[in-house]
């Protein structure tokens, strides 16, 4: 379905608000505020998906829009916020890399994505191609966060806002099977859970969830 400049117009409003949030959780100093932001982010990734579904008419996409939304925007920033409280967590974020230079870094691989994407996408739909482009920028900037945080939640945090990028490409491309999306979520969830176990057995030995603290136990020069 088309009309004129409309799909086109709300796709990459929804895909650029994404990619802002990508960088608030670059910004953001506080826990609780980047898990909201990430909230924000997974309600965003479903009326994405809500909205491939309509323009695409792939009545599949509106069950992936459905998943997003009870996933990504309620039950995984729940499950975090949960996980703050029990183990008591610091409220500021601690960076390996401070946050204007994270947000330079993360400025220089959006302009990386954008030199990657187009031109490996020419001939196909313009909608497609920058739905593309905006999509491996917030993969990359999750991949950033994870670099660039210290704290294993924020971590985690980093993980999910990568694999809301890798969904927002899947939605994007017409005729890409329901079930390479579900398999998709499927891992990142079991990644979560691990990555929560991971969580409560470092704070469980160090009384922390600095990964910092895990480098005098990696085995080097033994």
């Amino acid at each position: 379905m088309t009309f004129g400049q409309l799909p086109y117009d709300v796709a990459h409003l929804l895909g650029g608000g994404m990619l802002l949030l990508s960088f608030m959780l670059l910004y953001q100093r506080r826990v609780g505020a980047v898990v909201n932001a990430l909230a924000t982010q997974g309600a965003l990734l479903a009326a994405a998906a809500a909205w491939q579904g309509f323009v695409q008419d792939a009545p599949q996409l509106y069950l992936t829009a459905l998943i997003a939304l009870g996933a990504k925007a309620v039950l995984i920033p729940l499950a975090l916020r949960l996980l703050i409280r029990r183990l008591a967590l610091a409220r500021g974020v601690d960076t390996a890399l401070g946050i204007g230079p994270s947000l330079l870094a993360g400025v220089a691989l959006v302009a990386l994505s954008i030199l990657v994407a187009l031109p490996i996408t020419t001939g196909v739909a313009a909608m497609a191609r920058e739905d593309l482009a905006i999509a491996l920028s917030v993969v990359l900037l999750g991949m950033l966060m994870m670099i660039t945080r210290r704290n294993a939640i924020l971590q985690v945090v980093g993980l999910m806002s990568l694999e809301n990028g890798l969904v927002l490409a899947a939605v994007g491309v017409a005729g890409m099977p329901l079930v390479v999306e579900l398999s998709t979520a499927a891992l990142v969830m079991l990644v979560l859970v691990v990555a929560g176990v991971f969580v409560f057995q470092i704070r469980g030995r160090f009384d922390s969830v600095d990964i910092a603290l895990l480098h005098p136990h990696r085995g080097e020069g033994g």
